[in-house]
């Protein structure tokens, strides 16, 4: 799920239907299919909808209408990406890797305007994130990332450089896995959806709001 100021409406992706839903504040709802399993979404500064597609590692955006604009291919090393968010670079920065994976990343991938890559920087190492579910990215450039299986959430300084600045919450704050961030940049909070997994099934859910 995620929001659109400007357009002043909720976007919700639905994985089984293969849709994108539109959700406006008066309660009308639109909806358009996606072609491929949409893991992710994020709006752009051109306020349009970026849909990440895990399984075809693509990343697909879409008009506040529901016309594809242009869809981007991963490379084959960054494997199941589960959300992306544009930057005021035009770059995108991407969290990547599943529970069967063996490199879990977050990454900034660079397009050149044909749809091909031109580089791709690595924010992290094997060991260091362990399935990086989602991301958010403050008016600076700093990128908030929610680890699940560390069960915590990071910062980073901007890109190029990248590095981990400090953790934001830990585990034993959170008591659950981060699936889900959203960040009010006007007053500095952070909401992070917290699920509790136990005998293979989540068993309760909650929202931590942090300042940040």
């Amino acid at each position: 799920m995620t929001s659109c100021e400007l357009v002043c409406c909720v976007y919700i992706s639905d994985h089984i239907s293969m849709r994108i839903y539109k959700i406006h504040k008066l309660g009308d709802a639109a909806y358009w299919p996606v072609g491929d399993e949409p893991s992710g979404l994020s709006v752009n500064k051109e306020h349009n909808v970026l849909v990440t597609c895990s399984v075809v590692r693509k990343i697909k955006e879409f008009t506040t209408g529901g016309r594809l604009v242009r869809q981007l291919t991963l490379p084959d090393n960054v494997t199941n990406p589960l959300h992306a968010i544009q930057l005021i670079n035009d770059q995108f920065v991407v969290c990547h890797g599943g529970p069967g994976d063996q490199v879990h990343r977050v990454c900034v991938v660079a397009f050149d305007p044909g749809h091909k890559i031109t580089h791709i920087l690595h924010s992290s190492g094997i060991g260091q994130y362990n399935v990086p579910s989602r991301l958010a990215v403050d008016n600076d450039g700093y990128i908030f990332v929610g680890d699940i299986n560390n069960q915590r959430v990071t910062l980073l300084s901007p890109s190029p450089d990248m590095q981990v600045i400090q953790q934001i919450v830990s585990a034993s704050q959170l008591r659950g896995d981060p699936l889900r961030l959203c960040l009010d940049t006007r007053r500095r909070r952070l909401y992070v959806v917290v699920n509790e997994w136990q005998n293979r099934q989540y068993i309760s859910g909650r929202v931590v709001v942090l300042k940040v």
